[in-house]
């Protein structure tokens, strides 16, 4: 079967589909359920509908856009990824997922490929934890990863309810139907950036995923004691921000000590309260991400974490308190998906190299409930989230040519 992308129409669509953006170019800035956000969804569906794809919505918002496969019984293959971005990210971190997945469907009917089993193209709503400060929001509740519940009681920074956002934005569903029923997807296969160098580094265009890192993120709350900063003598001090940098310079010291170059830590945010120069520190906000792609040794460094968190605060006189957001398990790539990738770029004579996600994508919850997979294409620098993040039209090419001859096999 002779399969022929057309490369400049998906480079088009990702080019417009950037222009849909609260930031100005280059930069990309889509936060979920804004108007910029439902914005872009429109626009993917008019993109899906000219393809010919039946199009659905969940309660949440995930789209999913079909392609009705010979036996309408039989379980879906699926694929796509987000369209959500950071605040100051760039084009590429998930739409290529998303717009090669719809280019890959379009090549398969072009081809005059028909499948057995219907293909689905998903959208997932809010990967990114940028409102809710919980990431994969949309798979989560569609693979039982995040109950109902726990989703009603999701706030944004404003204080507004994921319950109040989405009906506001025109999802008026219940949360209880999202879940998807067991046996909806015989497999699911994600294309990505890597988001990371080494495809670059090591010249390799593709990289097929075995494992995908597990997730955790706190929430540390420090209270120390106030005052002016000539009027407290240093003996008497219990400044909440330099207990806060000796807990931040811990975690750093303890993942880089765990044995592993897959254990990695992160504290992204640090508020400090009341923030003026000539006053002493009396509350600091960290927020935490600790991820691996082994279990236990990521749990192991949160029991490190809370170790350090008590003698610090026994130290300097603050109290210290952790919030669980989330901590999640590691996924591990189906073998029948991985296989079916490596065929797929045997077939077209391209290399691959095995690796391991250490961010963390859909695909992780997706895994949960179908045989899943992921593909990578290199992304310069291995810069990711931010406006000079980019992807060469071949790499972009080269993954969804692949993806697409994996979707036929699997789907025959």
């Amino acid at each position: 079967m002779n399969l022929e992308l057309n490369k400049h129409r998906l480079m088009s669509e990702i080019e417009e589909l950037a222009l849909i953006s609260d930031a100005e170019a280059p930069a990309v800035t889509r936060i979920v359920f804004t108007p910029t956000d439902l914005r872009a969804r429109a626009w993917l569906m008019a993109r899906c509908e000219e393809a010919g794809l039946a199009i659905r919505q969940d309660a949440i918002g995930n789209i999913f856009a079909r392609w009705h496969g010979q036996d309408g019984n039989a379980a879906a293959v699926g694929t796509g990824s987000h369209i959500d971005a950071i605040p100051n990210a760039g084009k590429y971190d998930g739409v290529v997922g998303v717009l090669g997945g719809l280019e890959a469907i379009r090549l398969l009917r072009q081809s005059g490929f028909t499948p057995k089993r219907s293909i689905e193209l998903i959208l997932f709503t809010s990967e990114e934890p940028t409102r809710f400060g919980i990431g994969c929001l949309g798979s989560r509740l569609l693979s039982g990863g995040l109950s109902p519940d726990a989703g009603k009681r999701l706030t944004d920074k404003d204080g507004a309810s994921l319950e109040q956002v989405r009906r506001t934005a025109g999802f008026q569903g219940e949360l209880e139907t999202v879940k998807l029923p067991a046996g909806h997807y015989q497999a699911f296969v994600e294309l990505h950036i890597e988001q990371g160098p080494m495809l670059e580094q090591k010249q390799i265009p593709l990289g097929i995923v075995s494992k995908i890192a597990a997730p955790s993120s706190f929430r540390i709350f420090i209270e120390g004691a106030g005052g002016h900063a000539g009027g407290v003598l240093m003996p008497d001090r219990r400044d909440a921000l330099c207990a806060a940098s000796e807990l931040i310079l811990s975690i750093e010291h303890q993942a880089k000590a765990s044995g592993s170059i897959d254990t990695v830590a992160t504290v992204g945010i640090c508020e400090v309260f009341p923030g003026a120069v000539n006053s002493i520190p009396s509350r600091v906000h960290l927020s935490v991400d600790i991820r691996d792609t082994d279990l236990r040794r990521r749990d192991s460094l949160i029991a490190a974490l809370e170790a350090s968190s008590h003698a610090i605060a026994v130290n300097r006189g603050v109290t210290i308190r952790q919030e669980l957001v989330n901590a999640d398990a590691p996924g591990d790539c189906a073998a029948n998906i991985v296989e079916a990738l490596s065929e797929s770029c045997r077939k077209h004579g391209l290399t691959f190299l095995d690796m391991v996600s250490r961010a963390y994508h859909d695909s992780l919850f997706m895994s949960r409930i179908a045989p899943a997979g992921m593909l990578f294409i290199p992304c310069r620098n291995g810069y990711s989230h931010r406006p000079d993040e980019y992807a060469s039209p071949e790499d972009i090419a080269r993954g969804t040519l692949v993806l697409a001859e994996t979707l036929r096999s699997l789907a025959s």
